[in-house]
């Protein structure tokens, strides 16, 4: 989706912290700061931590709010967290996507004429992910009842207003909404008017999704009264979602409209607590998800960028625009060709992707006199001492492998396909962000998705369903890693950051925008570490986009995901001269006033004991705190 803003016009000179005005204040607090990505899902969080919850706590009710708000995902999407665990001095990661079903091989949606899954309807659908993350982090780690967490967003449920935004989508996407009968009864308030979809301000009900909640809370209830602990009360309410008889109206009403999922499929999910990818980047531990997202593409950049001196280049100048640009390109290209579920055969080459000698040999390839449009994925098993078994699936799609050698790329993948609107579009595709901390030390960074406007909803579950099954792909050409099948995960480009100093919390921070999410990461995080702006001006701060990638979102042809070489959004104050240095250096030039999606961040100020909270002025995001 896309929010339209104006920012202030920066000197491509280092800024200093207190040089550069913001539109919204930056967020102080001493106790508690909960971010997201609605001001009344930022109110779910904040009454939350007044009811004595922690960040897990608060982080949990405003995942549940932003859901019931249609805030780019619902209650059938996926869920990717970092924590930080301040008893064990330790960052988790929590993985909640949800996986292919039953029946979903590359020979089925290529007998569809498909050459990427649907990006709508119920074959876009992998099992939901959201509640079985939820219920998860806050049966572990949170302190809370179920019942407690889950109560704004059923208040919300029962009757909330809606803001413009949710509903001028859905008249939007009206046409497709009524494709889908269960769709059409919750979204579409007003049929056969003018404007189908609720006004703004209107008192939007979801009786269905209200029942769905309620039942949760009365398994918790139940397992309660029996003497159970309150884990095992909250696990209750998991198993009547993916196993009983909110999994089975779930199932009913999704192959009602033709889609996959079994009750196998539900029963057998589950979400993952696994060890998060960490490098250090100049005495900071950035910690990412694994490969199951793009997020090592963060990683591999930083390790890439240790090479060069930014800060003496100058923040958006030319020089600096050209090596964040070559060196995105390096890493999305190899995000592009390896990264996958690791609990799939081929295992990623992880360990040589995040290699410092990898990322050295790597730089070693920017070209500094010209954008270079043929840069493809590297050869990261070396690094790690096995051999690529992809060598000559590579050299096939005419990708040379010789260091020495400057062409990287396929000729065929250096094709214009869809249109610009269009491909902007699908690589600004978005999501929401959940950052909460506290003064216990509990940190959280979420980026949930899935579900968005058009969802197509299960039966009489209020749940709508993901459509994330898109970021598969049916040609091991493409992505050896990354080829659909039953029970697999496809690779996402939803990716929370967190990063510690010194062994404590230093900045928690997401963004929304799909393919751009760890571009526009990538920029905030330098904004704030090289250039010394604080996490309100780095949120605001204008960044720029590269289009050098295969688009993870939209399209279900080859043309529509291929590659832009050269292409680079801009933001529109950038300065003449640097326009013309880079039109200079073989780039296409784009522009708008909006460069980035809504960043979320939380900075930790040990000096005085207190919360730095930064939201972005892009979109509806919000941040309270105390």
């Amino acid at each position: 989706m896309r929010f339209f803003f104006t920012l202030f016009i920066f000197t491509i000179s280092v800024l200093s912290a207190t040089a550069q005005q913001t539109q919204k204040p930056v967020l102080h607090g001493k106790n508690w700061m909960a971010i997201t990505g609605k001001p009344l899902a930022a109110t779910a969080g904040a009454m939350t931590f007044q009811r004595g919850g922690n960040a897990v706590d608060a982080a949990c009710a405003m995942l549940a709010a932003t859901c019931t708000m249609w805030d780019v995902l619902s209650w059938g999407g996926e869920t990717q967290a970092l924590i930080y665990n301040p008893k064990t001095k330790k960052v988790i990661a929590i993985n909640a996507l949800g996986v292919a079903p039953t029946g979903a091989t590359v020979d089925f949606f290529k007998s569809k004429g498909y050459d990427f899954p649907p990006e709508n309807g119920p074959l876009a659908a992998t099992t939901p992910g959201t509640p079985g993350g939820l219920l998860y982090m806050l049966a572990n780690y949170g302190t809370l009842s179920l019942e407690q967490v889950l109560a704004p967003a059923m208040e919300m449920a029962a009757g909330y207003p809606m803001e413009a935004q949710t509903a001028n989508s859905i008249e939007r996407n009206k046409e497709l909404i009524k494709q889908w009968p269960y769709s059409k009864k919750v979204f579409l308030t007003h049929p056969g008017q003018e404007r189908e979809a609720p006004e703004a301000g209107e008192i939007f009900v979801q009786k269905d999704l209200l029942q769905t909640l309620t039942k949760m809370v009365e398994a918790e209830k139940a397992a309660l009264k029996k003497g159970k602990s309150r884990k095992d009360a909250i696990m209750a309410a998991y198993d009547r979602f993916y196993k009983g008889d909110i999994a089975k109206e779930f199932v009913r009403g999704s192959q009602e409209q033709g889609g996959l999922i079994t009750m196998q499929d539900l029963a057998k999910w589950k979400p993952l607590e696994e060890e998060p990818l960490m490098m250090n980047y100049k005495g900071i531990d950035v910690y990412k998800l694994q490969q199951w997202t793009q997020g090592p593409v963060l990683l591999q950049a930083l390790n890439i960028l240790e090479n060069f001196d930014l800060k003496s280049m100058g923040y958006n100048s030319t020089k600096y625009i050209h090596t964040l640009y070559q060196t995105m390109n390096l890493t999305f290209a190899d995000r592009d060709f390896y990264y996958g579920d690791p609990y799939f055969p081929p295992h990623e080459p992880i360990k040589g992707l995040l290699s410092k000698e990898y990322a050295k040999q790597r730089a070693g390839l920017i070209q500094y006199q010209k954008n270079n449009p043929t840069i493809g994925p590297g050869n990261p098993y070396p690094f790690e001492g096995r051999k690529n078994p992809y060598l000559n699936l590579l050299k096939e799609r005419g990708y040379e492998l010789d260091t020495t050698k400057r062409n990287f790329a396929p000729t065929h993948d250096i094709r214009n396909g869809s249109s610009m609107a269009e491909y902007q579009d699908r690589l600004w595709r978005g999501t929401t962000t959940v950052e909460a901390a506290d003064k216990e030390g509990w940190v959280v960074s979420i980026t949930p998705s899935g579900g968005w406007i058009p969802a197509c909803i299960a039966g009489n579950t209020g749940v709508g369903m993901s459509q994330r099954m898109q970021s598969f792909v049916l040609d091991s050409a493409l992505n050896p890693y990354n080829v659909v099948e039953p029970g697999k995960r496809p690779r996402v480009t939803l990716t929370p950051s967190m990063a510690l100093k010194d062994g404590k919390p230093f900045v928690s921070f997401a963004v929304q925008g799909g393919d751009t999410q760890d571009q526009n990461l990538l920029q905030f995080f330098l904004n704030v570490v090289e250039f010394g702006m604080t996490v309100q001006q780095a949120s605001e701060a204008a960044n720029f986009n590269t289009n050098q990638l295969w688009l993870s979102l939209g399209g279900t042809k080859t043309d529509d995901r291929k590659p832009k070489p050269g292409h680079i959004l801009l933001h529109e104050s950038t300065p003449e001269e640097v326009r013309n240095e880079l039109k200079k250096m073989g780039y296409t030039l784009s522009f708008d006033d909006r460069t980035s999606g809504p960043i979320n961040a939380i900075y930790f100020d040990w000096k005085h004991g207190s919360f730095w909270g930064g939201s972005s002025n892009h979109g509806e995001d919000y941040g309270i705190g105390w």
